[in-house]
């Protein structure tokens, strides 16, 4: 789960972690307001959209007066805001971010992420702040350095020290860092977050230490324990196909392609979107059901797939081990009866009650196009999407 950066930066002034001061805005108004508590001479106006890049796309203005700021934010609010991350259609911009203007003396970057590969939590700091990291660890990764974390004994005061001295921190600076990313540590764990980044960190013309920016991500299967957190939610930065299919407990990403994909298991779904690469074709969606769905979700999940204008045929590739293939079968047959199904659909089954899957499949009235493998699925699906 995202949130936007306002949301972050709370989270992180609730850890003590020091940001500038500000706050969100949803008209014209609510930011001169923002801008007048807050006083002073500059002010930034920041868009606030899942998705980075949004100073290069329009999304972040200077502003000299709190009338400025309104003028901006009128100008901003509802535009469609178009940034790499984006993509072309854009994203439309419903909230704002009002802070104040900030005499910066150093960019440097912090983040912090789950490592799956070591099980541990991995601190990254480097001295090239406010540009993209990921272009930094491909071209010179040599400027990042990394801190693992051991889980059991959780950040330690020299790795926290050896961070601050890589990002080329002395003095008194070194001790308002330590408290920084301390307090950073602390909001990461206390949340179940799998990611939380700082580009840029900056030090000030006074030498403070501020979060310029924020990004924290939330690992969607942590959220029962914090009602709190799934409040900040904001279903307009999400699919709305995505959205439905949260709601039955479905996994489901829209993708590009024209295939559209019900599987179930992570590493089925994966491998079956890389068999209809290798045959030609280019997975839609990744649509995991789980091993417990039920013929209402299984429907719920066809139903997200075929909603999407794209899709020219679905593979169905089950492997029945905790659910059971008759009823994923139930689930499809009342889909395609119930939603008048205009493309071909290509089912391929395995495992538990396959044989009555199979017989549920012949005997109805519907036409799929049964697939006896993995591999014949993914050739007859491709294919049918190229007739």
């Amino acid at each position: 789960m995202k949130i936007h950066e306002y949301q972050a930066k709370q989270i992180l002034r609730d850890n003590g972690v020091a940001v500038p001061e500000g706050g969100p805005a949803f008209t014209p108004d609510e930011a001169e307001s923002v801008a007048r508590r807050i006083g002073g001479e500059r002010f930034i106006v920041k868009a606030q959209i899942h998705a980075g890049g949004r100073g290069k796309g329009g999304g972040v203005k200077l502003a000299g007066s709190p009338e400025e700021v309104r003028r901006l934010a009128g100008d901003m609010l509802n535009m469609t805001l178009v940034t790499h991350q984006t993509g072309p259609e854009g994203r439309t911009v419903r909230r704002l971010l009002v802070e104040q203007g900030i005499d910066i003396g150093r960019e440097m970057y912090v983040g912090i992420v789950l490592d799956r590969e070591s099980a541990a939590d991995v601190f990254m700091v480097s001295t090239e702040g406010g540009v993209e990291i990921e272009k930094v660890a491909a071209e010179t990764p040599e400027r990042i350095f990394k801190q693992t974390i051991d889980p059991a004994v959780g950040l330690r005061p020299f790795q926290i020290k050896r961070m601050a001295y890589a990002l080329g921190l002395d003095g008194g600076q070194v001790k308002e860092a330590s408290k920084f990313l301390a307090g950073l540590y602390r909001a990461y764990r206390q949340t179940d977050a799998s990611l939380a980044e700082i580009n840029p960190l900056v030090v000030t013309g006074d030498g403070r230490i501020l979060a310029l920016d924020a990004k924290i991500n939330f690992d969607d299967n942590a959220l029962f324990r914090h009602k709190d957190i799934v409040e900040l939610r904001d279903l307009d930065e999400e699919e709305a196909a995505e959205i439905e299919a949260s709601e039955y407990e479905l996994n489901y990403i829209k993708l590009s392609g024209n295939v559209g994909c019900m599987v179930n298991g992570a590493g089925l779904a994966m491998s079956t979107m890389d068999i209809i690469k290798l045959a030609g074709g280019e997975p839609a969606n990744f649509l995991d059901v789980g091993g417990g769905a039920s013929a209402e979700a299984v429907k719920a999940g066809f139903r997200i797939i075929v909603g999407d204008p794209n899709v020219k045929a679905v593979l169905i590739n089950i492997f029945g081990g905790i659910v059971r293939c008759d009823r994923v079968a139930q689930g499809v047959i009342d889909a395609l009866g119930d939603l008048q199904v205009r493309v071909p659909v290509v089912v391929r089954l395995a495992g538990t009650n396959a044989d009555k899957a199979a017989q549920m499949l012949r005997e109805s009235p519907l036409d799929f196009i049964v697939a006896d493998d993995f591999r014949d699925g993914a050739v007859k699906v491709v294919k049918a999407v190229g007739n």
